[in-house]
């Protein structure tokens, strides 16, 4: 009877949600035998601005990210 409780931080589509619960009850089910009836899937969607690794906020990240020239392309 797996209980499986999966935290990821919001900003996925509804769709994007749904194939990742499709595909941890198909792990569930092909590597430890479960039965799907007895496979429970928790979805917990955290704010970007509440999850941190390394001291930084995932919005941190992301918008240092976005904020980072582009590489120039020297192959010319």
């Amino acid at each position: 009877m797996p209980l499986i409780d999966v935290s990821i931080a919001r900003g996925r589509s509804p769709e994007q949600l749904r194939a990742f619960i499709d595909a941890v009850h198909r792990a569930a089910e092909e590597t430890v035998g479960a039965a799907p009836e007895n496979i429970t899937v928790i979805v917990r969607e955290v704010e970007p601005a509440l999850w941190s690794r390394t001291n930084q906020t995932v919005a941190e990240r992301t918008a240092a990210a976005s904020a980072a020239p582009e590489p120039q392309d020297r192959s010319m």
